[in-house]
């Protein structure tokens, strides 16, 4: 599944209703609400969940996935040592990284592109995307747009 910095994943792009996302990937294996009143969708295949914001209109605006078969530019990144990977992705202009460590785990946040690395024992375990704020501090959602 490739990911797209600032749009989405796969066939996921940021601002879809739950409605699309089930056309295109059937029924959630768990469905929820977050303590935010946020709608999460869980899909156990996919090893995806799925925000949608609750003050957004229920649109998609961000994404936590933990598959194997998750690409960024043409590398898969989980299971991949973190050093490595910064270093590929440093060639395509993704370079700047706050680090953030508690226990075992250290998130590796990319702001320019909301995308978070999550490690342990310095092999990527977890990818994180949201949506981007835009200029404006409004979400910029791609879902609709031409």
């Amino acid at each position: 599944m490739k990911i797209y910095p600032k749009s989405g994943i796969d066939k996921l792009l940021f601002g879809m209703k739950q409605t699309d996302v089930i056309v295109i990937y059937g029924k959630p294996n768990k469905e929820y609400k977050d303590e935010d009143n946020n709608l999460i969708l869980v899909y156990n295949t996919l090893k995806m969940r799925l925000t949608f914001y609750n003050d957004e209109a229920f649109r998609l605006g961000y994404i936590v996935a933990s598959s194997p078969d998750l690409e960024l530019f043409q590398n898969t990144i989980i299971g991949k040592n973190i050093k490595d990977l910064i270093k590929e992705l440093s060639l395509k202009g993704i370079s700047k990284f706050t680090q953030e460590a508690f226990d075992t785990y250290e998130n590796y946040f990319n702001e320019d592109n909301w995308i978070i690395l999550q490690t342990e024992f310095d092999e990527v375990v977890k990818f994180e995307i949201g949506a981007i704020i835009n200029e404006k501090d409004e979400f910029d959602w791609k879902f609709g747009k031409k």
